[in-house]
């Protein structure tokens, strides 16, 4: 009998899931280790892109914010782009993101990327064949000088089952408080899932490169999923805790003190309902 690598390897449907106060309690200690991330990042000015993609229902949106809610938005940076534009539709593909590449002291996160061309865009119609084919033979040469202008790129595909992200959409389905995750994608998406698989192939085969390799993250289990890509992150950019100066709060001071609440009597506040 083969054996699957670790990484490989489905979830057993009878493995034990974290419970919520195990997941939280371990994404507590990786959020503050990304918090030190923060300040080495700043300090040392690098430039950093994080890109996740993945089937419609994978869990991107849940893992960037376990990612960000505890970071600074000014040195974690989200990039979520709507569809293009008339005038963007005119530009070089790549145009409409570059502008978005990060600065010295940020990591830019991109809830799906330009690789929707060898996604979405493939699998729906939206761009020509010729079209798909120029991006895959031209993403690796881009993102090559990317990495060599000094911007480290880090790539996620999350890869969720079929029987898992059948059981996600018919919870958005029925769940009036997830109906809102209905995208118009969504169904298209779930009956075409062996055109999505195909594509997904052939873009890891056309652009898993040494300079800007994809990592396949599985997330049938969503908490385990989060906490593995944190762990990832952690150790894909290499650092060191920063000794922070001492902070002392200063006392009010109360010079032309004055009874400032008194002020605010005739104001309108809001119903104190709860």
């Amino acid at each position: 009998m083969n054996e699957q690598a670790p990484g490989n390897k489905k979830p057993d449907e009878d493995e034990k899931r974290l419970s919520r106060k195990a997941y939280e309690r371990k994404l507590e200690k990786l959020q503050a280790r990304l918090c030190r991330l923060q300040d080495w990042v700043k300090d040392k000015g690098l430039r950093v892109i994080i890109i996740f993609e993945g089937r419609d229902a994978a869990g991107k949106g849940g893992t960037i914010k376990a990612i960000t809610e505890r970071v600074s938005p000014r040195v974690f940076r989200l990039v979520a782009l709507p569809a293009p534009s008339d005038r963007e539709k005119t530009q070089i593909y790549m145009q409409r993101y570059l502008q978005h590449f990060p600065a010295a002291g940020e990591i830019v996160i991109f809830d799906r990327s330009w690789y929707n061309r060898a996604g979405v865009e493939r699998v729906m119609g939206f761009c020509t064949d010729k079209q798909y084919k120029s991006f895959l033979d031209r993403c690796p040469e881009v993102e090559k000088y990317v990495v060599t202008g000094g911007i480290q790129i880090i790539k996620y595909w999350l890869e969720v089952s079929d029987e898992e992200q059948k059981r996600r959409f018919e919870a958005r389905i029925n769940d009036p408080l997830r109906q809102w995750k209905l995208s118009p994608m969504d169904l298209p998406s779930r009956e075409r899932w062996f055109d999505y698989s195909r594509a997904r192939d052939r873009m890891l085969d056309a652009t898993d490169t040494k300079h800007a390799p994809w990592y396949i993250v599985r997330t049938d289990d969503k908490r385990r999923a989060r906490l593995n890509v944190i762990a990832h992150i952690l150790q894909m950019i290499p650092h060191k805790k920063l000794a922070r100066e001492k902070i002392k709060l200063p006392e009010r001071s109360m010079q032309d003190a004055y009874d400032d609440q008194a002020s605010l009597k005739k104001r309108r506040f809001v119903p104190e309902a709860y």
